[in-house]
């Protein structure tokens, strides 16, 4: 009895000592073997903020964990150091491949290397394609319209719509057809349920908890909770993933043996699968596809629900990005010598013919002509990035511009959250949304990737970007115009804990027409 009095005394002289040497050091609390777990773990639901009070009171916080140790980063010198100056030393890592590897697999997002860069090689000349491009073109204003008729039909019925799931769905058929070349139809008026898309969802939220889940390898070795959960997902995103590409293979050998090239299609599972010839195996081209589904469908989807919201809670810049597309609606009609419709919010076939032939306006290069519109998407994204932190492997034992010493086998992480609300980075309007804090003498000035680290910087920049902003004005242009929106009354707007930052309960409004 004695004896195990004399342990107890010791371990909590232990933990007193350690408590007393953390008590000047900046930072989340640490304990012996746990390291800042515990706190982080009280604070999984609001891990964003939490690192922005952390970061705010200095650029790098070094956070231990019971087998590695995370190193955020909020300071565009030490990301320029991480994403391009010694780029290198800071791959994606084994610690978050294994995280991701069941549903990116040795996709770009996952990849590091040779095959990175193998595949970054393809894929950007793919998104250099001018057929790509006026092929996307053309499924984004498709399913724009979509949208368009579904919010049309709910302010007529006096009906609330969760915009974030219509903008999910909107994007999930944009990006399956751009990326598969198939029509899944989720956005269509009756709303059906899509296993896909609910599998996919599921595996990307399940995935994010591992990176503060100590057990998931254990959960995953017994096949119990959410891992079990993670491999029922999988199944289903890989049955229907695997179909898609056995179909095309098929289609693209049939097309070839009749002579009819011309006739393959545009999108960009059919350009891997002839790029790619005998060595695109089935897993290598399922690893594709589905990182660019991660990649346009979540990230999209969240960004213009955020910028929705931004906008609605903000009414002098919704009338502000009124007025700028009445104008170009306006000059557009004269530049191509057509009358515009009467304007008719009580009528609705006559009212969705007018969004019909606004829409007709709207292509990549008299989209790039809003500017304002511009900034309002770029404003949300230095907010409400669509990837809130991206973690990085350590190869090597480095020290940052700021002279924190790293070690290698742990990770460094940026934080895009983070660093759009720092004051030392934006100013002390910094938690303010002020999409005028783009323009210099009147016209938009882009910042450093660096500092916006909404598309990531360096060698591994984000290749979707134009394909992005593309989609998103081609949306906003459409729904800022006809639609003014209401939160429904008592709805909580926050984001849910996930690789991508989505709202977590989604977004409930009602939908008022305007001419």
């Amino acid at each position: 009895m004695g004896g195990l009095m004399v342990v107890i005394c010791m371990a909590v002289s232990w933990i007193f000592m350690h408590r007393w040497s953390q008590r000047n050091k900046k930072g989340p609390k640490t304990w012996p073997f746990f390291g800042a777990a515990i706190e982080q773990l009280v604070n999984y639901d609001r891990m964003h903020d939490w690192l922005v009070k952390y970061l705010s009171e200095s650029k790098t916080v070094v956070v231990p964990m019971p087998f590695t140790t995370y190193t955020y980063i909020a300071d565009p010198a030490n990301v320029e150091h991480v994403l391009k100056t010694n780029f290198n030393n800071y791959p994606k890592g084994e610690v978050y491949r294994s995280y991701m590897e069941v549903l990116l697999g040795d996709g770009i997002f996952n990849a590091d290397g040779e095959l990175w860069r193998k595949q970054r090689k393809t894929a950007s000349l793919e998104f250099a394609s001018k057929n790509l491009r006026d092929f996307s073109t053309k499924v984004f204003r498709d399913y724009s319209l979509k949208l368009s008729v579904i919010l049309t039909q709910a302010s007529f019925l006096n009906k609330h719509v969760d915009m974030q799931e219509l903008l999910m769905r909107m994007t999930l058929d944009s990006i399956c057809k751009v990326g598969f070349g198939v029509e899944i139809g989720t956005l269509a008026p009756n709303l059906p349920d899509n296993l896909f898309a609910k599998a996919f969802d599921t595996a990307n939220i399940i995935v994010t908890l591992r990176f503060i889940d100590p057990l998931w390898k254990i959960k995953k070795f017994l096949g119990i909770g959410s891992e079990a959960q993670l491999d029922k997902s999988i199944k289903v995103i890989d049955d229907f993933t695997y179909s898609v590409i056995h179909r095309r293979k098929k289609e693209i050998e049939e097309v070839r043996k009749n002579g009819q090239q011309d006739k393959i299609k545009h999108d960009i599972l059919s350009r891997f699968i002839e790029l790619g010839e005998s060595n695109a195996t089935d897993k290598s081209l399922r690893d594709v596809v589905l990182n660019f589904v991660i990649a346009g469908r979540d990230t999209t989807a969240a960004t213009l629900s955020w910028a929705i919201y931004m906008i609605m809670t903000h009414a002098h810049v919704a009338e502000k990005l009124y007025l700028e597309l009445k104008i170009f609606e306006e000059d557009r009609a004269k530049e191509e010598n057509v009358s515009l419709l009467q304007c008719d919010t009580e009528d609705y076939e006559s009212f969705n013919q007018r969004v019909l032939q606004f829409s007709s306006f709207l292509n990549k290069d008299s989209l790039e002509k809003l500017q304002y519109l511009h900034a309002v998407i770029t404003e949300t994204l230095r907010l409400y990035p669509a990837v809130p932190q991206d973690p990085k492997g350590i190869l090597e034992d480095d020290v940052l511009p700021d002279g924190t010493k790293i070690k290698a086998g742990g990770m460094v992480t940026y934080v895009p959250y983070s660093m759009g609300r720092m004051e030392y980075n934006w100013g002390p309007d910094a938690a303010s949304f002020r999409p005028e804090r783009w323009f210099k003498d009147g016209t938009f000035r882009s910042e450093s990737p660096f500092k916006f680290t909404a598309f990531q910087a360096g060698p591994r920049i984000c290749l979707g970007k134009d394909s992005a902003y593309l989609q998103m004005r081609m949306a906003m242009a459409i729904l800022c115009r006809f639609y003014k929106f209401h939160l429904v009354p008592g709805h909580v707007v926050k984001y849910r804990m996930m690789t991508i930052l989505s709202m977590a309960n989604g977004l409930k409004l009602n939908i008022e027409r305007r001419c």
